[in-house]
C-alpha cells in the first residue's frame, strides 16, 4: 500500500476547499476564493450596483451585502465613503441609483462627520429633479425626514438657479412616488425671491388660465409648455419657441417634423434613448446625411461623451438594441438599423472607455464565458455580463499591439476575437461561445503549456471560481516558477460579490471594480508601473 496519491496532490488544493494557510471564504458557488477589502467592496458595490441581482444570489440579498458593507465603512471613514460615492456617481457607475442608496446610508450614521460629508456632496450626487425624487423615495424608506434631510433638501430646491431649477421641476415631474409639489410640501420651503415664488406657485397650482407673458423670465420655458397644453397641434412653434425637450412636447402631437426640432437640440442621453424613435419615424434615415452628420458629431466627441456623463455601458446597451431591430426589450416598436448608426454607436462605445497609448507589453485576457456569466445582471436588455467583459477586454486589447483575448469555464478557449472586431461583432462571437463552468487556472495552465512569456494577465470575470482542480493563485505561481516570475496578474470582477481571486500576500495581483471606464486605463498604468 503506499501513500503517494496523497502526497502528490499536497502542492494543489481543489477549488471547493480553501487552500491549507490562506484564509479564504466560501463564495455562492461552492468555490473558496479570498475575502475583498472593504473599501474595494465599497467601490465595487458603487460601480456596479446591486438591483439587478446575479447568476448566484438574488438583489435582495446582493444589496443587503451592500447596505452592510457601506454602514460599516461609514463607521470608519465617512469621509472617504463620502469620496467614493462621488467617484462612482461621477459618470463612473452604470446609473446614479447606487450612488444615491449610498447617499440616504451616509446620512443616517449618527456621526457628526458623516452629516458633515453628506451634506457636503449632496448637491455634487442629485443633479437632478429626477435625482430628488429616487433620494426622497429611499430616505422615505430607510430612515425618515429628520432635520438632516430637511436641511439638504431646502437648499436644493432654493438655490439661485431658478431657470436650472424651473428646467428640473418641468422636465422631471414625478418619479418613484414623488413629485415637485409633494417635494415642496414636505420641506415647507419659503420662496426666497420672487422668481422662486412664482415658480413654486405653478408646481403646487399649475396654471388655471395661461397669463399673457411669463411670470418672470426664468419660467418662460414653463410658459411655452403650458401654452402647448392648450395648442397641442402648435408643437412645433411650442419647441422652437420654447427650447422644449422631449419629455415636455409629448403634450402636444408628435409629428416628424416635431421629431426633427427635437433632435437637432436633442441632449446626449435622450439621443441615446430615442435613437428607435428617430429612426422608425424617419428622422434617422440612410439618405439624411445632415442628420447623420450631427449624430456622428454628438456621439464621436470624446469631451461631449464625459461631460454628458455617457457611460460605456449605455453606448454598448444602444448599440446591441439598435441593431436588434426592436427584437431586444420591451418595446413593441420595429425599425430598420441604420447602418451608419451602428457604426457610430460601435466607434463612441470604444471612445467612451479611457485608454493611453500603447503600453509595447504583451497581454493576455481571460475572459469568463461561463454559464454565471450569461446573466443579464447589468440590464434588462439582454447584455450579457461575458458580453461587457468582451468589450472591455477588447477596449484595452484596441490600444495595444501584443495581446490575445480567450474564453475560459472548464477550459481557454479561442473566441475568435481580434483588435479589428467591430464591438458588435465582438458580441455575437462570445454570445455564441458561453459554456460549462467556471475554472480561472485553467488560462494560466494553457500559459504554461503554450510557453506563452505575458507581461499581463487580465482576467474579466465575476471571480466566482470553483470548477478547478487547483486555485488560480496555485497556477499562477507555477506559472512565474516556469515562464515570467515577473508577470502581473489582474482580476477584473463584474459583479458585487465579497469575494477575489486575488491573494492578499500577492504584491503583483490586482483586482479592479467593473464597469468603471477608467478600467482600461488603469490596467495600462499598471502593465507600466505607473501605479
Amino acid at each position: 500500500m503506499s501513500y503517494q496519491f496523497y502526497m502528490k496532490n499536497k502542492k494543489t488544493t481543489p477549488q471547493t476547499e480553501a487552500i491549507p494557510g490562506k484564509k479564504m471564504v466560501q463564495g455562492r458557488s461552492g468555490g473558496y476564493m479570498f475575502e475583498l477589502d472593504m473599501w474595494q467592496m465599497v467601490r465595487r458595490c458603487l460601480i456596479t450596483g446591486t438591483a439587478n441581482g446575479g447568476f448566484y444570489t438574488g438583489k435582495k440579498e446582493m444589496t443587503d451585502d451592500f447596505v452592510q458593507t457601506i454602514q460599516a465603512a461609514v463607521e470608519v471613514d465617512p469621509f472617504r465613503v463620502a469620496e467614493e460615492i462621488l467617484y462612482a456617481s461621477d459618470g463612473r457607475s452604470i446609473n446614479n441609483s447606487a450612488p444615491i442608496l449610498a447617499l440616504v446610508l451616509l446620512s443616517m450614521a449618527e456621526k457628526k462627520e458623516a452629516k458633515n460629508a453628506f451634506l457636503d456632496i449632496f448637491p455634487k450626487v442629485v443633479r437632478t429633479a429626477s435625482h430628488l425624487y429616487e433620494w426622497l423615495s429611499y430616505t422615505k424608506n430607510m430612515r425618515g425626514f429628520g432635520r438632516i434631510i430637511q436641511e439638504a433638501g431646502t437648499k436644493w430646491i432654493t438655490r439661485e438657479d431658478v431657470k436650472g431649477l424651473a428646467y428640473q421641476f418641468l422636465k422631471y415631474q414625478q418619479r418613484n412616488g414623488f413629485s415637485g409639489r409633494d417635494a415642496l410640501r414636505l420641506f415647507h420651503v419659503k420662496p426666497p425671491t420672487p422668481a422662486h415664488h412664482a415658480l413654486y406657485e405653478w408646481i403646487v397650482k399649475g396654471w388655471g388660465e395661461l397669463p399673457a407673458n411669463a411670470p418672470v423670465e426664468d419660467l418662460k420655458q414653463i410658459w411655452w409648455y403650458e401654452w402647448l397644453k392648450r395648442n397641442p397641434e402648435q408643437t412645433q412653434v411650442a419647441i422652437r419657441e420654447g427650447k422644449l425637450t422631449h419629455e415636455m412636447a409629448t403634450v402636444g402631437v408628435m409629428s416628424q417634423e416635431a421629431w426633427q426640432l427635437l433632435f437637432e437640440g436633442m441632449p446626449l442621453t435622450a439621443l441615446l434613448r430615442n435613437l428607435a424613435s428617430l429612426t422608425e419615424i424617419g428622422v434617422l434615415r440612410p439618405d439624411a446625411i445632415e442628420n447623420m452628420e450631427l449624430v456622428e458629431s454628438k456621439l464621436l466627441d470624446q469631451d461631449y461623451l464625459r461631460k454628458a456623463r455617457i457611460h460605456p455601458i449605455d453606448l454598448l446597451k444602444a448599440l446591441k438594441t439598435y441593431q436588434s431591430g426592436g427584437k431586444l426589450g420591451k418595446s413593441k416598436k420595429t425599425w430598420d438599423p441604420v447602418p451608419r448608426i451602428v457604426d457610430i454607436l460601435d466607434d463612441a462605445v470604444e471612445l467612451a472607455f479611457d485608454v493611453q497609448e500603447a503600453t509595447g507589453k504583451m497581454f493576455v485576457h481571460a475572459v469568463d464565458v461561463s454559464g454565471s456569466m450569461t446573466w443579464s445582471q447589468v440590464s434588462p436588455m439582454n447584455l450579457m455580463c461575458s458580453e461587457i467583459a468582451t468589450a472591455m477586454a477588447l477596449t484595452t486589447a484596441k490600444a495595444e499591439k501584443n495581446y490575445v483575448i480567450r474564453g475560459f469555464a472548464t477550459e481557454f478557449k479561442d473566441l475568435g476575437i481580434t483588435k479589428k472586431d467591430s464591438f458588435r461583432n465582438a458580441l455575437n462571437k462570445v454570445e455564441n461561445n458561453t459554456f460549462g463552468a467556471t475554472d480561472a487556472s485553467v488560462a494560466w495552465d494553457w500559459m504554461i503549456q503554450k510557453k506563452i512569456h505575458t507581461d499581463v494577465a487580465v482576467f474579466w470575470t465575476d471571480s466566482e471560481s470553483w470548477a478547478g482542480k487547483r486555485h488560480a493563485s496555485q497556477a499562477l505561481q507555477e506559472y512565474r516558477k516556469k515562464i515570467n516570475p515577473d508577470v502581473k496578474a489582474i482580476y477584473v470582477t463584474l459583479t458585487p460579490y465579497q469575494i477575489t481571486l486575488v491573494d492578499p500576500d500577492d504584491p503583483l495581483s490586482y483586482d479592479l471594480g467593473g464597469f468603471d471606464p477608467s478600467i482600461p486605463r488603469l490596467i495600462q498604468m499598471i502593465a507600466n508601473n505607473d501605479i
